[in-house]
């Protein structure tokens, strides 16, 4: 079984350059192959899940060469289970992506450039979950972050240019930062895999350590978005095409969260920077739902939202305890899922409308009843309604909080409840205004083909009446106009044409993402069982140094 730890990781890869040596050639064979091995990658992430659990940790020195020299890989029941949703997500997005390509009659950008790039991500967040040693760890990012920047430009549209160019800056600033920890953990550690530094951090002097932790937690921060390091994620992320935007807020985000579990509990036992990481679940929490509060376009109050259900993860790690580390964990295998699958629904809100600006749509539980079905599941879901999967993570936070019984535990207590109440009222506002109230008068009608301000240059991009208020991303609306450049619709910046019926393929994707959501909910007895399990295995510590070091 140990064998088979690398193949979430090389499986991708082989399939990219399979991809890429093919070009645009055997469109459908390409598109077979990525679906497959996507595929292939779930069986093995459920696989070693599984292992995991029954088993305990599994590690591989690939080359046989025993640390700190070699690479080593890990699967434990934290790294397994995240594999496993991952796996699913990204295999939802790649198939609505599909849908969304063929919708949009793209028949070459998608597989010469998004699948090898996608293909990539995947395997870069793989390497990040597995990854047994902080330079390991860096190199998941940059592989994560090199495919990233191609998806988050795709179709180079003026828009998408500048995000990329703000997530280019912030992914380099943190990708130096991480650099510098590691050199300073070698220099004072000798070593930089994790099951040693486990072992040799604890001698060092108690001033070199917090400085350490502080350096990777800052790391971790920015990639998590957690605030007050969350500024550049709005501006970010709405701009790409929604399977884009779909994976990187559902997914990304969660990778930094996930690293700072795996080194707080690792490295740095004894909870000594609890109480500011408490305070930054706070202000998270409470600035991230605030400025959902304030945005009329769909994209960024979901992107702002996401900034503040991080703030729930943080809590959890900032309580250190097994009860609060066991919600943390079903809270970010449940906001993976959720997030995902809105970002997905705001692209058919997109298709069906041509716009996510919520002051210009409406009417479509009664014209679209599928799609608002699609909405209103997940929505409620990320509100933490009972007895959805949500509300599970909630509750369990909130009952280590209430265990805990500290100041900060009970100040979070109360920000967790005031921002699930407004994530409610938000996603409330979100249902009257684009699904309940009649669509307005300005709604683009069946059939109205979407242009890009860019045809006529940027001098002119902010002029003229046709300009929607919003990110500064959104189509202009024109009726019967041959097809034009779209910034905001389509994989690769060409126009799309409004459909009162939804892409067939999209609208699975989209259904399987909520059915595997609402799966934690009928599967909560056996999840939470679970994520105990992993808590204690997470304190115990000693479980993943045998499993590395033999010993």
């Amino acid at each position: 079984m140990n064998a088979l730890v690398p193949l979430p990781v090389l499986l991708p890869l082989c399939a990219t350059g399979l991809g890429l040596a093919f070009g645009t050639r055997l469109k459908q064979f390409q598109r077979f192959i990525s679906v497959a091995v996507l595929s292939a990658v779930l069986a093995l992430s459920v696989a070693l899940m599984i292992a995991a659990d029954f088993r305990g940790p599994l590690s591989v020195h690939l080359g046989d060469f025993a640390p700190p020299v070699g690479i080593t890989l890990v699967v434990d029941r934290l790294s397994g289970l995240m594999l496993t949703v991952s796996s699913a997500v990204t295999l939802c997005v790649l198939v609505y992506s599909l849908g969304q390509g063929m919708a949009d009659r793209d028949e070459e950008t998608p597989v010469a450039v998004f699948h090898p790039a996608y293909l990539i991500l995947v395997a870069g967040v793989s390497c990040t979950f597995l990854a047994g040693d902080l330079v390991n760890l860096y190199v998941g990012f940059e592989i994560m972050l090199v495919a990233s920047f191609v998806l988050l430009t795709l179709g180079g549209t003026g828009p998408r240019v500048r995000a990329g160019s703000t997530y280019v800056i912030i992914s380099l600033f943190s990708s130096m930062l991480f650099l510098t920890a590691i050199a300073m953990t070698y220099a004072a550690a000798g070593t930089a895999n994790l099951a040693q530094l486990a072992q040799r951090l604890g001698e060092l002097p108690l001033g070199v350590q917090t400085l350490i932790q502080a350096m990777l937690l800052t790391v971790f921060a920015i990639k998590a978005a957690v605030f007050p390091l969350a500024a550049w994620l709005p501006d970010s992320y709405p701009t790409a095409p929604a399977p884009v935007t779909a994976v990187f807020a559902g997914l990304l985000t969660k990778v930094g969260v996930y690293c700072m579990l795996r080194t707080e509990t690792l490295l740095f036992p004894g909870n000594r920077l609890g109480d500011l990481l408490m305070a930054a679940a706070l202000a998270s929490m409470v600035i991230g739902i605030l400025g959902a509060v304030a945005q009329t376009d769909l994209k960024r109050l979901l992107s702002f939202i996401l900034i503040s259900h991080i703030g729930y993860m943080v809590f959890g790690i900032g309580l250190a305890t097994r009860e609060a580390y066991g919600g943390a964990i079903v809270y970010v295998a449940h906001h993976i899922t959720v997030q995902t699958t809105l970002f997905l629904v705001a692209g058919l809100i997109e298709r069906r409308t041509g716009t996510t600006e919520l002051t210009r749509i409406g009417g479509l539980a009664r014209a679209a009843p599928v799609l608002a079905a699609l909405f209103f599941v997940p929505a409620m879901n990320l509100a933490g309604i009972p007895p959805l999967s949500g509300f599970i993570g909630k509750l369990g936070l909130m009952r280590a909080g209430v265990a805990d019984g500290g100041v900060w535990a009970w100040i979070l207590v109360a920000g967790s409840v005031a921002t699930s109440l407004l994530t409610l009222y938000v996603m409330a506002k979100v249902w009257n205004l684009a699904f309940w109230r009649a669509a307005p008068p300005g709604q683009a009608a069946d059939g109205t083909v979407l242009e890009s301000d860019d045809e006529n240059g940027d001098e002119d991009a902010d002029e003229g009446p046709d300009r929607m208020p919003g990110t500064g991303d959104e189509p202009v609306l024109h009726r019967h106009q041959p097809a034009g450049l779209a910034v905001a619709a389509t994989l690769h910046g060409h126009a799309v044409t409004t459909t009162t019926k939804l892409p067939t393929l999209m609208t699975v994707a989209t259904a399987a993402a909520v059915a595997l959501g609402l799966s934690f909910t009928v599967l909560a007895g056996p999840l939470t069982s679970y994520t105990d399990r992993t808590a204690a295995e997470l304190l115990a510590r000693s479980p993943y140094i045998e499993a590395v070091l033999g010993r």
